[in-house]
């Protein structure tokens, strides 16, 4: 700031600020919090090294990713960040098997109800579905997705435990 107030840094460090300090754009005296927490993981002289390798337009980002790492590693001092995104990806595939789970719920249920339904299919279409191996068409007649990324050779039946 260079004049009336000091930095939150210059603040923290009881120093005078400087017209260039390299804080003070970033670090305003009003958020003290935000260089207190950055400082104690990173330190002042690791940062204001990183501000002044970086160019002026990169600055305000690196400072966000600063601040929200520092908050990171206060929570998870071992995995910061990381952790949180790794907690959130096992969330992710926890609600995708639940997702998949309802949805094989469901088709089970219409199939229950449609097979109790009597169903007229032409000769033709009979005809079509028991001749064909492909399973891709076969799926626009039961409504459902298709499983052709599934090995459908019958030579790779499953072998017997004993044997």
């Amino acid at each position: 700031m260079g004049g009336s107030s000091p930095c939150a840094s210059c603040k923290l460090l009881r120093r005078r600020c400087a017209k260039d300090c390299i804080f003070s754009p970033y670090f305003p005296s009003d958020d003290p919090h935000k260089f207190a927490i950055v400082h104690k993981v990173f330190g002042a002289s690791n940062v204001s090294k990183m501000l002044q390798e970086l160019p002026v337009h990169q600055r305000v980002d690196a400072v966000s990713s600063l601040v929200y790492e520092a908050n990171a590693r206060m929570r998870d001092p071992v995995y910061g960040c990381v952790g949180a995104i790794s907690y959130l990806q096992d969330q992710v595939s926890q609600l995708q098997m639940q997702l998949a789970v309802a949805q094989t719920e469901i088709l089970c249920i219409q199939m229950q109800q449609d097979s109790t339904l009597p169903t007229q299919i032409d000769q033709d279409d009979k005809s079509f579905l028991l001749s064909t191996n492909d399973f891709d068409n076969i799926s626009q007649y039961l409504n459902f997705p298709s499983s052709s990324n599934v090995i459908q050779n019958p030579a790779l039946k499953r072998e017997s435990l004993l044997t």
